[in-house]
């Protein structure tokens, strides 16, 4: 018997769920299909630089699988660049939970909060220290 899949935690809705290549018509073009489980683990992974640790606990899935998802998301995005193909990015087994970030700053101790999505903060917004924690 198959176990069943497990929900995993989004910490961010997709604005965009659609990318295509500029300059070939929508009727010439494959498409590919990207679930936004994949998209937050590339999110996580890729644009925030989390391990895949990390990545795992935030969205509520073991280390490896959390791996398995990401090759899958990579393998999906590589095909559409190399092959000229539009990615549709829809499904999945997740759900969306919004996590407060509150940051505070190693230098002043301001702390304050930053939307999700937007990744790490630079730096504090009082005195541009790049110190920076997540609380």
């Amino acid at each position: 018997m198959v176990r069943p899949v497990i929900s995993r935690k989004v910490g961010y809705k997709p604005e965009v769920s659609y990318l295509k290549p500029r300059g070939i018509p929508m009727l010439d073009l494959t498409e590919v299909s990207l679930t936004v489980d994949e998209r937050e683990a590339l999110r996580l992974a890729d644009l925030q630089g989390l391990s895949h640790e990390e990545g795992g606990e935030l969205m509520a899935v073991s280390r490896a699988t959390f791996g398995r998802i990401l090759r899958n998301a990579r393998k999906v995005v590589a095909d559409a660049i190399i092959n000229g193909k539009a990615i549709k990015i829809e499904g999945g087994n997740y759900e969306i939970v919004i996590r407060e970030r509150i940051f505070v700053c190693d230098s002043c101790g301001y702390e304050w909060e930053e939307p999700p999505g937007t990744g790490r903060p630079k730096g504090c917004p009082v005195c541009s220290n790049d110190g920076v924690t997540r609380k």
